[in-house]
């Protein structure tokens, strides 16, 4: 048996391991009560410039976190493959793709689905674009002559930017995009490093997103007399939100639901500007499918 002294000190020992417990569960509990709720991270295919698509989108952000009550950050992507892999590892649950991104992203995680799109999305158009050096002008028929100059595409996973230009000219033409360039054929990365290029001379023609030549001649930014449209692709389907089936695991049941209505409900012109669109309507994953068989031919989707 212990002495009284020991049993004494043995018990003041017990009492404060049992009140430094309770105190550090307290703190546990108070902590867990107190914290922050998860954030919603989401990002962009970068098709113009990084810097222009952070300051509007994280205007975006900003209005998103103010309609769900969640924390919401634009997070950026390198390039095309980048964002679609931040979507399949779970680092991004939405992100704002393009029609053959948005394809590749909902075959590598189930159950992701396209909730909103652009009105314009619906029909979007590709524009091929000529220096005035090269003599080319607006027509209604394919621009054969195109195949005289160096010729720039966007990236290798654009939609409007790859895709559809070069499905459109091997139906006119019969050949693919190597075979019927005699000269340079690139990949810029982005719409409007493709319209810089054609702007400066470097490369002679391209294709670009309507969209976004339209609202570079606009705001400016490009000389329609200097770089000219000189043929509109038929319309496709394009862009859209993307949803991550780990939204509702994450924020909750009914989650995916609250951000459609935030997304559908947005109506300020500067934050439509991100897009840049009208106004954006209601998507589904079967708008996009007729992307797919496209993308197959062309060897970018399996």
């Amino acid at each position: 048996m212990r002495p009284p002294r020991l049993r004494a000190l043995a018990t003041a020992a017990s009492l404060l391991v049992a009140l430094l417990l309770g105190v550090a569960c307290d703190a546990e509990r108070s902590a867990h009560g107190n914290a922050r709720p998860a954030t919603l991270r989401f990002s962009a295919i970068p098709d113009q410039s990084s810097t222009e698509l952070r300051e509007k989108f994280d205007r975006v952000a900003a209005y998103l976190e103010r309609r769900l009550g969640v924390p919401v950050s634009y997070q950026p992507a390198a390039d095309y493959a980048a964002s679609v892999e931040m979507f399949r590892h779970g680092d991004v649950l939405l992100a704002w793709f393009g029609g053959l991104t948005h394809l590749q992203a909902v075959d590598a995680v189930p159950g992701a689905r396209a909730i909103a799109q652009g009105e314009e999305d619906r029909a979007f158009t590709t524009t091929f674009v000529a220096h005035r050096d090269t003599g080319l002008a607006k027509s209604a028929e394919f621009p054969r002559e195109i195949a005289d100059f160096p010729f720039a595409f966007g990236a290798e996973s654009s939609t409007s930017g790859r895709l559809m230009p070069e499905h459109y000219l091997r139906r006119e033409t019969g050949l693919d995009a190597q075979r019927f360039f005699q000269h340079a054929l690139v990949f810029s990365g982005s719409h409007d490093k493709t319209l810089a290029l054609v702007a400066a001379g470097n490369l002679k023609c391209g294709a670009v997103s309507s969209a976004v030549y339209e609202a570079s001649v606009s705001a400016g930014k490009i000389d329609p007399e200097l770089v000219r449209a000189i043929w509109v692709t038929p319309p496709f389907p394009d862009y859209n939100f993307t949803a991550h089936p780990e939204l509702e695991t994450r924020f909750g049941a009914g989650f995916t639901a609250k951000l459609t209505a935030a997304l559908l409900e947005m109506d300020e012109p500067a934050l439509l500007a991100a897009f840049p669109r009208r106004r954006l309507v209601a998507a589904q994953n079967s708008d996009f499918e007729p992307l797919r068989s496209i993308a197959r031919d062309l060897g970018l989707l399996r």
